[in-house]
């Protein structure tokens, strides 16, 4: 049987300063006593961690979360002959403070979690899928969304943090951003510049349009993106120039996004139209 290589994947988001992240395989690899300033949230993806951390060994089985708080001393070594595989976020104090208080969350000082193992498949599947989002070129907007969306979720459920008070109205503000989103299509702003145009912070701003319209910023954008590139192709105008014009990624991502919107490729539909 072949060794099984060990792996690393190490970067810092550029729509998340302060926030690095890692995807990494271990096989041999085995972590001395150390700290991190910030928390330490993981991902078990395959195999299984064995860690010590506030004086008693733990165990991290695949379908687990590891939580590890500012400056707490812990280890790290593999619990399963084949290593361990997971994904990291390394968060600094001011970007998960800065994220609660724009709710009014962060009054006490930071919160800190007591489970240093966590077993919960829905914050499971969040994270993962946002630390694959944070390494596949989605858009700041989505980005600093998804993020701030899944730690206000982390911190209520298992750092005792009291609940968020539900969004207001902002009726203004909703119709601002949406102006300003449908004039930016192609390089829409991120949710700080959005919510900074409107007045508001960025959390609260995402609650407020989200609330207001059914949808986040960023899946607003991708409905109204959709919607010009129908009118463009009846117009006749050829896909891969519809999909520049619109900040679609390629001719590709266009066809993706179109099909599962509307069913049909974007260049059947522009032939259908043309007839």
């Amino acid at each position: 049987m072949s060794a099984v290589r060990e792996q690393t994947h190490f970067w810092q988001a550029d729509a998340l300063p302060g926030v690095e992240l890692l995807h990494a395989h271990y096989v041999e690899q085995r972590f001395a006593p150390h700290v991190h300033e910030g928390y330490v949230f993981t991902v078990i993806e395959h195999g299984a961690q064995r860690f010590r951390h506030r004086g008693s060994d733990h165990l991290a089985p695949v379908g687990s979360m590891v939580l590890i708080n500012p400056d707490e001393v812990h280890t790290g070594s593999k619990a399963h002959e084949l290593g361990w595989r997971y994904r990291a976020f390394y968060p600094d104090s001011a970007q998960v403070g800065g994220v609660l208080g724009e709710l009014g969350l962060a009054r006490g000082g930071l919160p800190s979690f007591a489970s240093s193992v966590l077993q919960d498949p829905q914050l499971h599947s969040a994270f993962a899928a946002l630390h694959r989002l944070l390494d596949g070129g989605a858009s700041a907007l989505q980005q600093q969304t998804a993020w701030r969306e899944a730690i206000l979720l982390l911190f209520q459920r298992h750092a005792r943090l009291p609940l968020a008070l539900e969004p207001g109205r902002e009726p203004r503000a909703v119709v601002q951003a949406k102006e300003l989103l449908n004039s930016q299509l192609a390089e829409p702003p991120s949710l700080e510049e959005l919510a900074a145009a409107v007045n508001l912070s960025p959390f609260h701003f995402a609650r407020v349009f989200r609330a207001a319209t059914g949808l986040p910023p960023h899946a607003w954008l991708k409905q109204r993106r959709l919607e010009q590139a129908r009118l463009l192709l009846k117009a006749g105008c050829a896909p891969i120039g519809v999909a520049a014009q619109l900040g679609f990624a390629d001719q590709s991502h266009l066809n993706r996004q179109f099909k599962q919107a509307y069913g049909v490729a974007p260049g059947e539909y522009r032939k259908a139209c043309a007839r």
